[in-house]
């Protein structure tokens, strides 16, 4: 199941058996016939009616899209059950002018630390590999700043609220 936030209106996608092109959107019964490029644009068949849609712009990282309908933008943001997830254990990619520590948000391993001390980062960069629950976490920054000390290895166990990296 998807939610999609689609110029600021939610909806519930149930595909089909992981087919994008049928299924439940807010439990009506859908079906997309489309052919052609994203890029380049795509004629999409929905309830006897043609759309063209072109992919404006992609951050499949945040899973949000631009798309250009029948010449009207929209703003497209998706969410699965993970990244719902993160969001209810505090994990959102929420922009701030100045990031703080960064602690561990659950207990875990530490997979693999992606900056150095010294790195300048900003909203939406990977720092960290955290494992929790046989799932690999990409923990990302929330704003910006220079990592001053990173406090963890790679392998080590950390607590939940354990500082793993400062920030400056």
């Amino acid at each position: 199941m998807l939610k999609a936030s689609v110029n600021g209106k939610q909806y519930t996608i149930e595909p089909n058996g992981g087919n994008p092109f049928e299924g439940l959107l807010d439990g009506i019964i859908y079906q997309l016939d489309a052919t052609g490029n994203a890029e380049t644009g795509m004629s999409v068949l929905y309830n006897n009616q043609s759309y063209t849609v072109v992919l404006l712009n992609a951050d499949r990282e945040t899973k949000t899209y631009t798309l250009l309908i029948n010449g009207n933008k929209y703003e497209v943001s998706l969410k699965d059950k993970f990244d719902e997830l993160l969001a209810g254990m505090g994990l959102t990619g929420t922009t701030s002018a100045k990031l703080n520590n960064i602690k561990a948000p659950m207990p875990g391993l530490v997979l693999n630390v992606l900056v150095n001390e010294g790195d300048t980062i900003k909203a939406g960069d990977a720092i960290l590999v955290l494992e929790a629950m046989k799932m690999e976490n990409i923990i990302k920054a929330s704003g910006e700043g220079t990592i001053k000390k990173i406090n963890v290895n790679k392998g080590q166990a950390v607590e939940k609220g354990q500082v793993l990296i400062e920030v400056a």
